[in-house]
């Protein structure tokens, strides 16, 4: 028997919208978790060699695509329900608030209106290595005491080398004044139609004082920003404006709908996890790898790589970025059946090699060593060789960030949360939790727009939206025997990081032991 259809035509929804690194992706949820409308939309960069940019206006055009496909899923739905109750259609689906989440550390210059001067630069865009050296030593004291490290992803260094450019070029003048704008900040403008204030989130890596809540001026002057226009920083989760009129056409979006200021793409996965309580961990597998957790006090690391975002329920979210994940089964496959590599790979674990699939040069987390490059340790017998190596490759390097955390002092409490693109693939979840020897909680919307969709449902009510939107779909429990295969990889795979030097020893030694 077929079920009833829900009738939507009056159905308050929340839209999450996730500024990815290949596509544009919104989701429109209902107060329970149900998904009523999805969209998409793709988006292309240029890459050469460390660098990786993209088009502001790229942005805009997807997210005003991917919107529409929702609010046309909305549409159809609310049609559907009216159909099937033989009632003539009142209305529709209402979006009762945005937020927006994008990619942590890409940046780029605006006037004062919001237009761009200068193209994005991407989260994973290296070129600013001697700016992060000459941003951490000059500001040494402030980074310090805030347990941060200034790297090459990071949006500060990426504001060095776009204004060093720009005197380098004799073109100082147009830079003069300009305004600071991170990704989601782009959208949020554009919603609103006038420049917003930045949220907390986006802000950390481009300096903020997550813990004084305030720009670093001081070291601003001293690294000659200070002629920069630095947005005012909200908590995630504030009401930045409604949408405008201009939006509202391109959009779809009814004129004056709340928009709420986001988090970053990897604490909206937290947040879209239901991995809320202290202890708990999300990894989110995209593009690249995100691991975050949730702590009652900021967790301290000296190195630097690991850092701490607020939640806003108050309580610290530590994690890092790691530059290994999916990114390299598109570039080593690109166009293949990856289903019929997993069925494949499944009799090859071990594989007859060991890699570390890094997308990009450069790794930030758990080590930082701007010069790694991608790593395999022998030669693949064949192409499901190469395949089951770079999956195992990445879960062995989530097991190796896993263990950083341990060895900083952080509780792991239950099961990790898997997000991301590549949750949708059953063979890789179960093959991470064995590597792991963690059970694996799925949840049934693995994207960071929901995490988004979940944060404006809090803004807008004042109430814990988050528990009733988040669907668990299933826990894996990890397979001893299948794990067990992979401890000597692990080890072998630690054992080469250390030898080039890009993984310090002490976290070697922890790792090796207690990995």
């Amino acid at each position: 028997m077929r079920e009833p259809l829900t009738d939507t035509r009056h159905q308050d929804v929340w839209m999450g919208v996730d500024l990815g690194t290949q596509s544009v992706r919104a989701l429109a949820v209902t107060d329970d978790g149900r998904v009523l409308g999805r969209g998409s939309a793709p988006l292309t960069g240029h890459r050469e060699g460390d660098r990786h940019e993209q088009l502001p206006a790229d942005w805009w055009r997807g997210a005003a695509d991917a919107i529409r496909q929702t609010l046309s899923a909305l549409s159809a739905s609310a049609s559907a329900s009216a159909s099937a109750s033989a009632a003539p259609a009142r209305g529709r689906a209402r979006v009762r608030g945005v937020a927006v989440c994008g990619t942590s550390g890409t940046v780029l210059l605006t006037d004062a209106r919001g237009v761009p001067l200068t193209p994005a630069l991407m989260y994973d865009d290296g070129r600013a290595g001697a700016e992060a050296r000459y941003a951490q030593e000059t500001g040494a004291d402030v980074w310090d005491a805030l347990g941060l490290r200034i790297q090459p992803s990071w949006a500060l260094a990426k504001l060095l080398w776009l204004t060093g450019a720009g005197a380098k070029s004799g073109d100082t003048s147009t830079l003069q004044g300009a305004r600071v704008c991170h990704q989601p900040d782009f959208i949020t403008a554009r919603l609103v139609g006038r420049p917003v204030p930045t949220d907390s989130s986006h802000a950390l890596k481009t300096g903020y004082d997550l813990h004084t809540r305030s720009w670093p001026t001081a070291v601003h002057d001293r690294l000659g920003l200070s002629g920069l226009d630095f947005p005012d920083v909200v908590a995630p989760g504030t009401p930045l404006g409604t949408v405008c009129a201009e939006a509202a056409a391109d959009t779809g979006l009814a004129e004056g709908t709340p928009v709420i200021a986001g988090m970053t793409d990897g604490c909206a996965a937290q947040l879209g996890s239901g991995a809320w309580e202290v202890g708990r961990w999300n990894t989110v597998l995209g593009t690249t790898l995100v691991l975050k957790g949730v702590t009652a006090t900021p967790l301290r690391d000296p190195a630097g790589v690991l850092y701490n975002h607020r939640s806003p329920d108050g309580h610290w979210l530590p994690g890092g970025a790691s530059s290994v994940g999916a990114g390299a089964l598109t570039h080593a496959f690109p166009g293949a059946d990856l289903a019929r590599l997993d069925r494949l790979a499944a009799d090859r674990e071990p594989a007859s090699v060991v890699a570390y699939p890094l997308v990009s040069r450069g790794e930030r987390f758990p080590f930082l060593a701007p010069d790694a490059e991608a790593l395999t340790l022998g030669r693949p017998a064949d192409d499901a060789d190469h395949y089951a190596a770079l999956l195992q490759g990445v879960a062995l390097a989530e097991r190796l960030c896993l263990a950083y955390v341990r060895f900083l002092g952080a509780p792991i409490d239950g099961p990790v949360t898997f997000t991301g693109g590549a949750t949708r693939s059953d063979y890789w979840n179960q093959l991470r939790a064995d590597v792991l020897g963690r059970p694996a909680a799925l949840p049934e919307q693995a994207d960071s727009a929901l995490g988004m969709a979940v944060l404006a449902a809090h803004a807008v009510t004042g109430d814990d939206a988050a528990r009733r939107m988040v669907r668990i779909r299933t826990i894996l429990e990890p397979r001893p025997e299948a794990g067990r295969r992979f401890d000597g990889p692990f080890v072998t795979l630690v054992d080469a990081l250390e030898r080039r030097g890009w993984l310090p020893s002490d976290t070697a030694t922890y790792a090796r032991e207690h990995g």
